[in-house]
């Protein structure tokens, strides 16, 4: 290939996510298995998209005290995947960035342009980047520091404390480690760590959940476990979302919004694969996703089906399951770990818009519940509108239903001490354990 493709390409990957709405996964993944880049030349693509993405905000800073035009939409990505690799990559070379840069300038535009990314990228590294520090509004500094907008940073600071906000921020800042969750009908988690061990992965055991392994060396998606479904990719919070809906062996059970389907295979493995688990999806493609997932792991008990939440009393009578899991659809801004573009198109009226769809769902889901019936509420954001102030405006209305008396003694010991933890519900920050934003909550129907 070219010498200068890799960047060439990742200029078009960004152009297309960053004002286009392109998935990056799905964009970067199916680039990579077009172009047949090595690994080495996959990870320097995965790093500049992903960085450049993260770091959008800061970077975008950078560039207005250096050009002061309107830049075409490739020529602008271009100048903030150089600047990121300035900035942030210490083992690429300044000198090689610069050239392939300007060298990208003039295959796609003309001299001019050219001219002016080599001068602007000299500039840079000539001058450094500009200090964030001095700033004095610490929601501005947070945000420019941490490329996070700015009604966001301020929005968790009211929530939160500046503390918790500026270490959220942070962190989401930082991959998060690969964490998976073993079949056990078909494998236990002693027996897939010496496994892996012995293939040359570095792991240790989740101390949330009993089914998880974090793996923190290897790709896990080539290992013979993943390969052959004895192990899914999951974050350690989600696990936690389906250990504590507390099914066993023989019950009835709904997942009212259950695709991609990790949630839903995990609680039919602590089902032992006995009794029925009802999973539904407002979308018929990803609810057959989900069948699908738990075929590959060998679970009878689940049946898939598309359908409305909100309409699932048309075909299910009131008290009809021993536990509801309702995860229920939310901004995402707990994993902006490894979704980095989702932060750029929310707004504050997305969480407020969702935080009432979130409140119906529930509305329309609990009475499905049977008395003494268990129904876990989860997200994965961490705003209190789409989370605590949802549980309690349900909780006010219907008194029927109460935050599980037992709800805070069966988490799992780890998470007991977890600042985020209120008597209506967990918030797990992704700076708590290393993984996802998230929240949940275990309620009981009064018998």
């Amino acid at each position: 290939m070219k010498k200068y493709e890799l960047r060439d390409t990742a200029v078009t990957l960004l152009s297309r996510i960053g004002d286009q709405g392109g998935y990056s996964h799905l964009l970067l993944d199916q680039t990579i298995r077009n172009k047949g880049f090595d690994s080495r030349d996959t990870g320097l693509l995965t790093e500049i998209v992903y960085g450049t993405l993260s770091y959008k905000l800061t970077l975008e800073y950078f560039l207005r005290n250096f050009v002061s035009k309107k830049l075409e939409s490739w020529a602008k990505w271009l100048l903030l995947s150089a600047f990121y690799q300035m900035y942030a990559l210490d083992r690429v070379p300044d000198h090689a960035v610069i050239h392939e840069s300007v060298e990208i300038a003039k295959q796609r535009g003309h001299k001019g342009i050219a001219s002016l990314v080599n001068a602007v990228l000299r500039n840079a590294q000539r001058k450094g980047f500009p200090k964030l520090d001095d700033i004095q509004d610490p929601a501005e500094r947070i945000s420019l520091e941490t490329s996070h907008p700015k009604w966001l940073v301020e929005r968790w600071i009211s929530q939160y404390g500046e503390k918790t906000a500026r270490e959220m921020c942070a962190v989401n800042q930082v991959e998060k480690p690969i964490s998976v969750r073993v079949q056990p009908m078909l494998i236990t988690r002693d027996e897939a760590m010496e496994e892996l061990e012995s293939q040359g992965f570095t792991v240790r055991p989740s101390s949330i959940n009993p089914q998880g392994i974090i793996v923190e060396d290897g790709n896990i998606l080539k290992s013979d476990l993943f390969l052959s479904n004895q192990v899914t990719v999951q974050d350690q919070t989600s696990m936690l979302a389906g250990q504590m809906v507390d099914a066993t062996a023989g019950m009835t059970v709904l997942d009212a919004c259950s695709a991609p389907g990790g949630k839903t295979t995990h609680i039919a493995e602590t089902m032992e694969n006995e009794g029925k688990l009802y999973a539904y999806d407002l979308h018929a493609k990803k609810a057959k996703q989900v069948q699908q997932n738990a075929e590959k792991l060998k679970l009878t008990i689940i049946e898939a089906d598309q359908a409305d939440a909100r309409n699932l009393h048309e075909r299910h009578k009131p008290e009809s399951f021993d536990r509801i899991l309702l995860d229920a659809p939310c901004s995402g801004l707990g994993v902006l770990r490894g979704k980095p573009d989702i932060k750029y198109h929310k707004s504050e009226q997305d969480v407020l818009s969702l935080a009432s769809i979130q409140a119906d769902l529930l509305e329309q889901v609990a009475p499905l519940l049977k008395k003494d019936g268990k129904l876990v509420y989860s997200t994965c954001t961490v705003d209190q509108a789409e989370n605590e102030q949802v549980v309690r405006a349900f909780l006010e209305q219907h008194s029927d239903f109460e935050v599980d008396p037992a709800f805070q003694a069966d988490l799992p010991q780890a998470v007991k001490k977890a600042p985020g933890l209120t008597d209506a519900g967990l918030q797990v920050f992704p700076q708590d354990f290393d993984t996802d934003g998230f929240f949940l909550v275990r309620l009981v129907r009064k018998g």
